[in-house]
């Protein structure tokens, strides 16, 4: 495997995943809420956002089966910025707000280089260049799609008990309480069709399929 491509990869996740944690804080910082600020969090300094785990082993996991096998997933995470919802000025909203901006500033970087690719044609003329882009706006994506997901914990299931009526209390509870085993069952079993969503976005924005 190219050690270069592998450190890119790598690198891209990384600081995807650490752009979404710093929107969650930034956006509730704008509501009112200075607690990621206070942590020290709101910054792009990936060694203060560093998941052990969906950091740096399973997206390293992830990567080496992904060569190996000719094509798989690569995800990840990092640590989630503290948030007190309490200090929100929208506290009917509010949640909903943060929860959304995450997979928000995905979807802008994915827009950001996708649009490029598809405005720029010349790019594809430089030497990896169009792949190292193509990769941006994919990994961002995915991040965008799975993260809207309604399933604790992703934001989606935020987004979705913050629109529940009371009356449907019992979803929030069996998803509170099932949402990782949920979770787990459409990733393995599902995911596919997910794929099909995250390479018809690609498509879109570029105006070509991912390869």
């Amino acid at each position: 495997m190219d050690t270069t491509v592998f450190i890119f990869q790598l690198t891209v996740l990384l600081f995807s995943v650490v752009i979404h944690e710093v929107s969650h804080g930034v956006m509730a910082l704008h509501l009112g809420d200075p607690t990621a600020k206070y942590a020290g969090r709101l910054t792009l300094n990936p060694l203060k956002h560093l998941d052990p785990i969906g950091s740096v082993i399973l997206p390293i996991f992830l990567i080496l089966m992904a060569k190996l096998m000719g094509g798989g997933i690569i995800f990840g995470w990092a640590k989630p910025v503290p948030i007190n919802p309490y200090n929100f000025r929208d506290q009917k909203y509010g949640s909903a707000k943060v929860a959304l901006a995450g997979p928000g500033s995905n979807l802008a970087v994915a827009l950001f280089f996708g649009l490029a690719l598809r405005f720029f044609p010349g790019l594809g003329t430089i030497s990896g260049l169009y792949l190292m882009f193509s990769f941006i706006v994919y990994i961002n994506i995915l991040l965008a799609v799975f993260n809207l997901l309604p399933i604790p914990p992703l934001d989606g299931s935020h987004i979705l008990f913050t629109f529940l009526p009371y009356s449907a209390q019992d979803i929030k509870i069996f998803l509170s309480r099932f949402g990782l085993f949920i979770l787990l069952f459409i990733i393995f079993f599902f995911f596919r069709w997910l794929t099909l969503i995250i390479n018809w976005i690609f498509a879109l924005i570029v105006g070509a399929p991912f390869f």
